[in-house]
């Protein structure tokens, strides 16, 4: 069966039986906190997919992934623990992926990135995030990110739009359109 089917039907089965016990809001952020745990840990992963842990040492890993040092719902480890018996832990990454984003488009809720040189603070972080829902006409969830790689400005990703007003890709217009005119000359 295809990751993403597969992966989508189990995103909607969970989502179904978390509406029904009104925890949905509780396991999408156990859901995106194990998402993110995937991203910024690769090993999370690969001891996932070794066969020799056991399955409660790999349900304690996802939980401890999923909460920190909250213990995990009833719903969420329910879940976890019927893929981990379909030996679907492979799929678990895609899984959390298509809950994330199935409750997203259920409750309205736009995804924006602010991208800076440096850290800005709660009260512009506020504004932005605002704005980007009044214009959108949907809560806004927004991540920021500090990349000095961009020299200054800002890069904003708001759902599939990107608004990049950094310095280094203003630079590279220039230097872009130095060359393009050397050459037409020379």
């Amino acid at each position: 069966m295809e990751v993403g089917i597969l992966s989508m039907r189990y995103a909607k089965a969970l989502l179904d039986y978390a509406r029904k016990k009104g925890m949905a809001k509780r396991v999408y952020k156990e859901m995106y906190n194990l998402s993110y745990c995937f991203y910024a840990q690769p090993e999370l992963r690969e001891t996932l997919d070794n066969p020799v842990v056991s399955i409660k040492d790999k349900l304690a890993l996802v939980c401890a992934a999923a909460d920190g040092n909250e213990k995990s719902i009833r719903e969420f480890v329910r879940f976890i623990t019927l893929v981990l018996r379909n030996k679907r832990e492979g799929y678990l990454q895609f899984i959390a992926l298509m809950y994330v984003d199935l409750y997203r488009k259920m409750k309205h809720i736009g995804v924006g990135r602010l991208i800076t040189a440096v850290p800005v603070d709660k009260e512009t972080e506020e504004r932005i995030r605002a704005a980007a829902a009044q214009t959108l006409h949907a809560k806004m969830e927004l991540e920021t990110w500090v990349d000095p790689s961009i020299e200054g400005g800002f890069i904003f990703d708001i759902n599939d739009y990107r608004l990049d007003a950094s310095v280094a890709t203003q630079l590279k217009r220039v230097k872009q359109q130095f060359n393009d005119k050397k050459r037409r000359i020379g």
